[in-house]
């Protein structure tokens, strides 16, 4: 995508760290690692950036190494609650650290700022014309159910154990992934003629994912900070199904989402038809949506790119960092700028 973009990449022979199992890849990569160190080096002396900005991770380690070695000021992002390893590593190399969520500072030594996760321009899309698009009726109740890019099986096998009183009681847009949708088409076709209509399947949501979140009064996902972020943009309650790798990050992501009240948590492991159709319950305690509702639009920071982009720029032009009110502003959405 970046060189379609027309934006110049230069890569390092490092990789993403896959495994640390017995295997060829692992014997390989320490050897990747040495290499890169001295390509990183020629490539940022040669380069003399006035910033570094990385969201960390082991193939950033000879970057920030370098960054060190030439004085170029950095700014790290992490997402998650709790970083991992290398970014635990890198942070000290970092002039500025940037987190979504606050816990994360207090994990990490440094100058530290919340300014939320990065996401696209929600400020542009309208829930009422959203709604239209997906033809949900304005006394319509909608949940949108999406496991990520690739086809999560928990989620397929519960959308189908809580079929059709799922849909029953609310407009079901569930993206399933590719290798997933024929069997839920099939479902849909199974389902009597009165609730056909109310369950949509989509292999996708590419362009329309905006307006499918903007639609939904409910949205039932994985915790990765992204989501969390989108959904609380727009200021709706989540049910959140954390993937139970990765070092527990998301769990944390969504505990920290759930002590907020925006968020129901639902272990990987107990998320079944029954588990669904108890979390979908919130649609129809409206006292209890509002709360949350209310709750997700408290954690919202739509401006948390313009936060970023605001460190960075000092950064690169030497100037005083601003304060973290200021910053917690421009995430926020208010109007203050440097």
């Amino acid at each position: 995508m970046v060189p379609g973009a027309g934006v110049p990449v230069t890569r390092l022979v490092l990789r993403s760290l896959r495994t640390v199992d017995a295997s060829l890849p692992a014997l390989v990569d320490p050897l990747r690692l040495g290499i890169s160190f001295p390509q990183a080096m020629a490539l940022v002396g040669g380069l003399r950036p006035a910033a570094i900005f990385t969201t960390g991770g082991y193939v950033a380690l000879p970057v920030a190494i370098a960054a060190a070695a030439f004085r170029v000021p950095m700014l790290l992002w992490e997402g998650n609650v709790v970083p991992g390893r290398s970014v635990r590593a890198i942070a000290g190399l970092a002039r500025v650290l940037a987190v979504s969520f606050a816990e994360t500072c207090r994990r990490l030594s440094g100058r530290c700022y919340v300014t939320g996760t990065p996401i696209r321009d929600l400020a542009a899309v309208d829930r009422l014309a959203a709604r239209r698009h997906f033809e949900i009726p304005a006394d319509a109740r909608a949940v949108l159910i999406f496991g990520g890019s690739q086809t999560v099986q928990r989620f397929e096998a519960a959308v189908e154990q809580a079929l059709p009183e799922l849909a029953a009681r609310a407009i079901v847009l569930h993206v399933t992934g590719e290798s997933a949708y024929a069997a839920a088409l099939a479902r849909r076709e199974a389902l009597p003629d009165a609730l056909r209509g109310r369950y949509r399947p989509y292999p996708f949501l590419r362009d329309e994912m905006a307006e499918a979140l903007a639609a939904a009064d409910l949205v039932v996902g994985r915790a990765g900070s992204s989501t969390i972020a989108e959904v609380t943009a727009l200021g709706t309650p989540l049910v959140l199904v954390p993937y139970p790798h990765a070092a527990g990050h998301q769990a944390a992501n969504a505990r920290a989402t759930a002590e907020s009240g925006a968020a129901l948590v639902i272990p990987d492991e107990a998320f079944d038809g029954a588990a669904l159709l108890a979390a979908v319950a919130i649609l129809a305690d409206p006292r209890r949506h509002l709360e949350m509702s209310s709750a997700s639009r408290s954690m919202a920071r739509p401006g948390a790119a313009e936060a970023v982009a605001t460190l960075v720029l000092t950064l690169a032009d030497r100037r005083p960092l601003p304060s973290s009110d200021e910053v917690e502003a421009i995430s926020r959405g208010s109007a203050w700028r440097v």
